[in-house]
């Protein structure tokens, strides 16, 4: 009997067509599908022809079981998570349990929401000569965040920052930004549901952004984005394509112009 590895795939940010090709590929190849509750785009699930379960209501050893008693009959099992998996997905566990039972797992990546909510903003969260760093970090919560990685300390390089998990202690977030070295009218971005319905989206700085997500109530499921690159206009032009400048491609023009 052939034996398949489990694969954990990223469903994407939320709109069901930034799942990757090779993504719905799998899940419609599929006899097991275990899902990761709401935050999966329904139309991903809802028609597919194997078995679908949704994980929202069980532990860990449920989800390890399942799979693992699909995998020893053969079957082809999909785990399947929002975003790309690797980033909050808490699929160290799953896949270390996988591997104590002799069974191997791949990943498949998946859009973040990190880069669906800078699509929404419209903006490159690499500027030259404004910011040529992304952290993509959380605030200390329920789960607990290493001393040399809060948002204090991550703050002193006041690069692009953009902030999971966060936005119901955006009260705690702004004060540990400032403590760090952001100055107060650094601006600040937060999307909520990024690419998903009922997307939207608002803009502050470090000095009243707590004050506007409170006025829309945003709550959860927000992505908080932090930096000068949120600023219209700033930041010079990428050399990549400038007339002057030679790469492997193409070289550069005498007179500065673009050949």
């Amino acid at each position: 009997m052939k034996s398949y590895p489990v694969i954990f795939v990223g469903a994407g940010p939320g709109d069901p067509e930034l799942i990757t090709l090779k993504g719905k590929r799998l899940l419609d190849r599929a006899d097991l599908v275990v899902y990761a509750g709401s935050l999966v785009p329904a139309a991903l699930v809802e028609d597919l022809r194997c078995r679908v379960v949704n994980s929202a209501g069980l532990t860990l050893e449920e989800i390890v079981q399942l799979m693992a008693t699909a995998h020893k009959k053969g079957e082809r099992v999909v785990r399947l998570h929002t975003g790309d998996p690797s980033l909050y997905g808490a699929i160290h566990e799953q896949i270390q349990r996988l591997r104590e039972l002799g069974i191997s797992s791949e990943i498949v990546p998946g859009v973040s929401s990190a880069f669906a909510a800078a699509a929404a903003l419209g903006i490159e969260l690499t500027v030259p000569g404004v910011s040529q760093t992304v952290i993509l970090t959380r605030q200390a919560g329920r789960t607990p965040v290493p001393e040399r990685e809060k948002l204090s300390r991550l703050a002193a390089s006041r690069a692009t920052m953009l902030i999971f998990l966060s936005v119901a202690m955006i009260d705690t977030v702004v004060e540990e930004l400032l403590a760090g070295g952001y100055p107060a009218a650094t601006p600040v971005a937060v999307v909520e549901k990024a690419s998903r319905e009922g997307e939207r989206s608002l803009r502050g700085t470090l000095a009243d952004i707590a004050s506007r997500v409170k006025e829309a109530d945003i709550r959860k499921t927000a992505m908080i984005v932090v930096g000068e690159v949120l600023a219209t206009g700033s930041g010079p032009e990428s050399r990549l394509y400038h007339g002057g400048f030679s790469h492997e491609y193409r070289p550069a023009a005498e007179d500065g112009t673009e050949k």
